[in-house]
């Protein structure tokens, strides 16, 4: 399986989706184990406007795990064949082993608004 998550610049998860300086991509073994990670530049612009989804499903990623994000960019997403998990912070490596552990679900809170737009 493959995770993607929003991050900053010390691997916290951006709190929001569209203006993280970048995405890291996991590979996650069938027992939960991270077995190798990617960085994936941050387009610039709108997360839901960008070609972000369709080049994160090239890379063969299922889910992203994100802090605040938009209905937009989850409507891109899902359409690209990639599930979002929301409100999810902290540490990208530690919420991609608590997704993978069953530890970590979607908060079904959408961010409502767009920044600089």
């Amino acid at each position: 399986m493959k995770i993607a998550v929003p991050v900053t610049g010390n691997n916290q998860i951006d709190g929001h989706f569209g203006h993280c300086e970048s995405y890291h991509v996991y590979t996650v073994s069938a027992s939960g184990n991270i077995e190798s990670s990617e960085n994936v530049p941050s387009p610039q612009g709108c997360g839901c406007k960008s070609n972000i989804a369709s080049v994160l499903a090239q890379k063969g990623v299922t889910v992203m795990l994100a802090g605040g994000i938009g209905a937009g960019a989850i409507n891109v997403l899902n359409a690209a064949g990639i599930t979002v998990v929301r409100g999810c912070s902290g540490n990208a490596e530690r919420a991609v082993t608590d997704y993978a552990s069953g530890k970590l679900t979607d908060s079904g809170e959408t961010c409502n608004h767009h920044h600089g737009h």
